[in-house]
């Protein structure tokens, strides 16, 4: 089953950034996440969306 939900780590291996830059990110509401007790956890979802928000803005300019 593909995970649907990821760690701050694993998402910022993802996006091929540092830990400190995506929580840069998720502060401005550039990504979004969701806690679930005392975790953070950020969807996948959440990443592929703002990968086409960076890409459109690209498209723009």
């Amino acid at each position: 089953m593909t995970r649907l939900l990821l760690t701050v780590p694993e998402a910022a291996e993802a996006l091929a950034i540092s830990r400190s830059k995506l929580y840069q990110l998720l502060a401005t509401g550039a990504v979004s996440s969701i806690r679930i007790d005392g975790s953070r956890r950020i969807p996948v979802s959440a990443l592929t969306d703002y990968i086409t928000h960076l890409a459109r803005k690209e498209v723009a300019v």
